[in-house]
């Protein structure tokens, strides 16, 4: 363990959130989501919903979104999904983010099925919904 992570402070849901949602930007995630989960569920606060147009897209978002919670000492517990690129599930303890392909994201309909959650808002998401950029 480096000295700068030793002395690393655990980010709070909410700025994970943010994070995960800035770096699938910079991948063009289509139609990002943030969902407070917190109050419906012990497993997680927040849920992180992205899309990709293909797999190959789904699986760059989910690489970067992965680098980008490494780079700021939050590892993430798990990673599934990334071979086939349908749907890549990265399980970051209080944050859980899905990344899925178009077809995907439409069968399991997360927003509906979590529709009690408060959503959450992030100036980056209203900015890419500015500038063409699909947002919900």
């Amino acid at each position: 363990m480096t000295e700068a992570q030793s002395e690393h402070q655990p980010l709070s849901p909410r700025e994970k959130a943010r994070i995960v949602i800035a770096a699938a930007l910079e991948r063009k995630a289509e139609r990002p989501v943030a969902l407070d989960v917190s109050g419906l569920t012990s497993f997680s606060e927040v849920f992180v919903i992205l899309g990709g147009r293909s797999d190959r897209q789904v699986r760059a978002i989910a690489d970067a979104v992965v680098r980008a919670l490494k780079q700021h000492g939050e590892a993430p517990l798990g990673v599934e999904g990334m071979d086939e690129g349908h749907w890549v599930l990265i399980d970051a303890n209080d944050v859980v983010c899905h990344v899925f392909d178009e077809e995907t994201r439409e069968r399991y309909d997360l927003e509906r099925l979590w529709s009690d959650a408060t959503p959450i808002v992030f100036e980056e998401v209203a900015i890419a919904a500015e500038d063409g950029e699909p947002a919900s």
